[in-house]
């Protein structure tokens, strides 16, 4: 046994060959298993790690037992050297390895039939989802009453929610004063960094004193809740706190305030104090200074910039930009009482700013200057106002599209107040016009970490899952927003196109857009009787469905909605066959349109060429129609907007194709859609369903294209209409 030979001699009679053979492939046997079949159960990853170690430990330990120890039919004993009296026979250890050779066998089957099935799994797996594309069929989204997932996240310990405060005045127009207390305090607490603060639009559908207190909770991922009471007489206040464990609804502080008028300032910082300390929160010195500042010491001011607060949250600025001129000029007359009132120049800032970008001012250049100035003197004289900096931040982005400094403004407002859901949703909606779509998702859902009742922030990403073609992630994102508020009229109408552009399921899309809306009506069903080839249908319910003009609407506004509806009925009679009954409908509109080129810029501008084009090409002058398509292309291709630009590109291909220009019209469709952003506004499925493609159907190039893009051929395509019949699938 000096020599090698000997050794390999003995290691063959005492089977360690085939007892490390054994374990090496049962070990791998037993990790696959533990990584398949653990998650399942529930067990955390630190086990699976834990039989890996075991596993590797293990494995010198046999070979030494192999080594020194042997099976007998007397059971387990010490192996004994070869030239050894005591040895066992020969034909022994023989039989041993025939035992030893059918354990490795049957382990060996099992590894391979385990092998064989993880590669026929990944094989026909469904691809990942950021690498779903748009033929995939989308999953059956959760019905539109389904109640919302439970966050997957546990609840931290430092969580809380302000729930609206109970009004204890006789006298009901004192809402204003208890709302604006709630605000203060809230946003108080939101300066700590320490503390998950639950937003007001998420936290405002709740009643005061909820009964089912853990639910509440539950449903807002919280550990505690904040309830409060105002009672305000003359100039006297009383206000009542108390923070509540939601999980034993024990109180951990209480306290009452009782002041005047003239010396309410600083409850809501002191509120705050209290509420941090007895949730264990650590206070840097910046948030310690911030707490016990107050935004004004005038009496006047403060109460004119509460009911300004109060207006500008009653009638939700964002869905109706037309109906707060009282919050403006409250917010003025406050900042006329006391000039040094920083945050009523950042709230007035942001307003502005809304206002004029949702359609609201005749005049944005003019408004847009009011935002900016407002919004640099607020940051003068409070440099470390977080709401200065989201005012800023979305002036940049919606009145100057400079993407750069809104997502630097937002950074500001984040490191000021890092879970701000207002400045995340900010900054996800420039990600997304940056291109940054995985970015903007994120973004997105850590807004609706601090608003998880926010059906706007749900449809937000929903939307950007459409815009990288993850149709069913988007389905169940739209989904839960309407489940948050089923009247989300923008949020339908996604959850619809979701529907078309991930499956071509015309049927399925239209169910999602019921509704009596005219915005549903006309920007979604329309279209999709269209591509069914129904094309009277269409006509009827665009002819007779009112539009919903807002009162006091700008006359910018009021333009593009003048305009929209006669253009859609022009471009249905020219389906129909009846250009003489379009022309007049174009002649109308062309006008029009050639006024709102003076006020757009970028890819607004692009859209009003755009739409000259398709009047052009409407009333029959082809050479004016390619002029107009070529100036609206020559800015897409120039902005700095990846969000919305692709759909631009689509839109001109379009053009191109009803001009016959199938040279022109394909490549740049090719473009558009194999550029990303593309998903939320059109998708391969579309070369099947859209008659606009028709006047290039049979071209070779068009043919080319459908043919690269065949696996997203929809199950049912429609044909052009008999005069008296709809649409009848091929």
């Amino acid at each position: 046994m000096a020599d090698g030979r000997g050794l390999l001699e003995e290691l063959k009679r005492r089977h360690v060959w085939r007892v490390a053979i054994a374990y090496a492939v049962a070990g791998w046997l037993l990790v696959q298993i533990a990584t398949q079949v653990f998650p399942f159960f529930g067990i955390p990853d630190w086990a699976v790690r834990l039989v890996v170690i075991l596993v590797v430990i293990g494995f010198p330990a046999a070979v030494i037992w192999a080594w020194i120890y042997e099976l007998t039919p007397e059971g387990v004993r010490r192996t004994e050297p070869l030239d050894s009296p005591e040895a066992r026979p020969a034909h022994e250890h023989r039989r041993i390895g025939h035992k030893l050779n059918a354990v490795i066998v049957a382990v060996m089957v099992l590894a391979i039939a385990l092998l064989g099935w993880r590669l026929y799994a990944a094989r026909h797996a469904v691809p990942p989802r950021h690498a779903q594309v748009a033929t995939a069929r989308p999953a059956t989204p959760a019905p539109i009453n389904a109640p919302t997932p439970a966050a997957a996240q546990p609840i931290p310990a430092k969580s809380i929610a302000v729930l609206p405060f109970e009004n204890l005045s006789n006298d009901k127009n004192n809402d204003y004063f208890v709302a604006g207390m709630q605000d203060l305090i809230l946003t108080k607490l939101a300066d700590i960094g320490d503390l998950k603060v639950i937003a007001r639009t998420s936290t405002a559908r709740y009643a005061s004193h909820p009964v089912d207190l853990q639910s509440v909770a539950r449903q807002l991922g919280v550990a505690t809740v904040l309830e409060g009471s105002v009672q305000k007489q003359g100039k006297q206040v009383l206000i009542n706190v108390q923070l509540i464990d939601a999980t034993t609804q024990a109180h951990l502080w209480a306290q009452d305030y009782t002041r005047t008028l003239d010396n309410v300032f600083g409850v809501e910082g002191e509120v705050a104090g209290k509420v941090s300390a007895a949730l264990d929160a650590k206070l840097s010195s910046t948030e310690a200074a911030r707490m016990s500042a107050v935004p004004t010491r005038n009496e006047a001011a403060y109460d004119l910039f509460l009911r300004a607060e109060y207006e500008a949250t009653r009638t939700q600025i964002v869905g109706n930009p037309t109906l707060i001129g009282a919050a403006i000029r409250l917010y003025r007359q406050a900042i006329e009482k006391d000039p040094g009132f920083a945050l009523a120049y950042a709230r007035l800032s942001y307003v502005e700013s809304a206002h004029a970008a949702l359609g609201g001012e005749d005049d944005a250049a003019q408004s847009d200057a009011r935002a900016r100035a407002d919004a640099a003197k607020a940051l003068k004289l409070a440099p470390n106002l977080a709401a200065a900096q989201l005012a800023l931040g979305y002036n940049l982005y919606w009145s100057r599209r400079d993407y750069e400094g809104a997502l630097e403004a937002f950074a500001t407002a984040l490191a000021l107040r890092p879970n701000d859901s207002g400045a995340l949703e900010g900054q996800g909606l420039v990600q997304r016009r940056m291109g940054r779509f995985d970015e903007a998702i994120g973004s997105f859902q850590h807004a609706f970490t601090q608003d998880p009742r926010n059906s706007v922030l749900a449809q937000d990403v929903g939307d950007a899952y459409m815009m990288v073609s993850r149709y069913p992630d988007a389905e169940r994102w739209l989904s839960r927003a309407l489940t948050l508020n089923p009247g989300n009229i923008p949020g339908k109408e996604a959850l619809a196109h979701s529907i078309l552009f991930g499956s071509g399921d015309i049927p399925r899309a239209l169910a999602a857009a019921a509704g009596d809306a005219s915005r549903l009506k006309v920007g979604t069903r329309v279209p999709l009787l269209i591509c069914q080839r129904q094309y009277r249908e269409a006509l009827d319910l665009l002819e007779s469905t009112p539009l919903d003009i807002p009162p006091n609407v700008s006359a910018t506004f009021l333009r593009y909605v003048v305009v929209g509806k006669p253009q859609s009925e022009a471009w249905l009679f020219r389906l129909l066959g009846e250009p003489d009954r379009a022309r007049p409908l174009y002649g109308r509109v062309l006008p029009l349109l050639r006024t709102q080129l003076k006020a757009q810029e970028d890819l607004d501008l692009a859209r009003v060429w755009s739409r000259i084009a398709e009047a052009e090409l409407g009333l029959g002058r082809t050479r004016e129609g390619l002029e107009a398509i070529e100036k609206s292309q020559a800015i897409v291709s120039t902005s700095r907007d990846r969000a919305y630009a692709p759909r631009l590109m689509q839109i001109n291909a379009a053009q191109y194709a009803q001009a016959d220009r199938a040279n022109l019209a394909v490549p740049l469709l090719a473009k558009a859609l194999a550029t990303p952003g593309i998903g939320s506004d059109y998708s391969p499925v579309m070369l099947w369903l859209d008659p606009v493609w028709d006047p290039i159907r049979r071209n070779g190039r068009f043919r080319a294209l459908l043919a690269q893009y065949a696996g997203y051929k929809p199950a049912v395509t429609y044909d052009t209409p008999s005069a008296a019949h709809g649409a009848a699938p091929l």
